[in-house]
């Protein structure tokens, strides 16, 4: 009965610890994990440009992290852990795309919540054997990955290239 509870916490645990990740991104990237979740609509094209992003880190970091040299191994494993929790963050989009269908009238008042409930129902699809242990998790970090990226990129995009009328207009009054 032991090991039996042994793994289910183990699995709980870390079924919490992607939803707490989620809500962290959600808590301190509010505008990052928006721009991300409507990047989810186009799904291959997030997983394409996941893939690309994160390919030349991995690789590199898997072979520095098998050196001899310690810090050269750090610096590796830094490699691979990186653009894994940048999916997470973006993966936040994800999670909220799939709180945004599953309406509460809390929504308005605790906007969180829409993340916490789709991450909810993500990691729980993590319970499912083999798709759901192993490609679903990757998937959602690659993805996630993509997301991150496209939202950034989406974010440069709406950045005005020409400063704000009322800080020219400050601007001339000080000069």
């Amino acid at each position: 009965m032991a090991d039996i509870l042994k793994i289910v916490f183990i699995v709980i645990g870390i079924l919490a610890i992607y939803v707490n990740y989620w809500l962290l991104a959600e808590a301190l990237f509010p505008d990052l994990v928006e721009r991300a979740s409507r990047q989810y609509a186009n799904p291959v094209k997030l997983t394409l440009v996941g893939l690309a992003t994160a390919i030349v880190p991995v690789v590199v970091g898997l072979i520095l992290a098998n050196m001899a040299n310690p810090l050269t191994k750090i610096f590796g494993l830094s490699l691979v852990i990186v653009p894994g929790m940048i999916g997470l963050a973006g993966s936040a989009g994800l999670a909220l795309r799939i709180g945004l269908g599953l309406n509460s009238p809390l929504d308005a008042t605790q906007p969180w919540r829409r993340v916490l409930r789709g991450g909810v129902v993500l990691s729980c699809s993590f319970l499912l054997p083999v798709v759901g242990w192993v490609i679903l998790p990757l998937w959602v970090l690659v993805s996630g990955l993509g997301a991150f990226v496209l939202g950034l990129k989406e974010q440069k995009a709406q950045m005005p290239s020409a400063p704000p009328a009322e800080l020219v207009a400050v601007a001339a009054k000080v000069a």
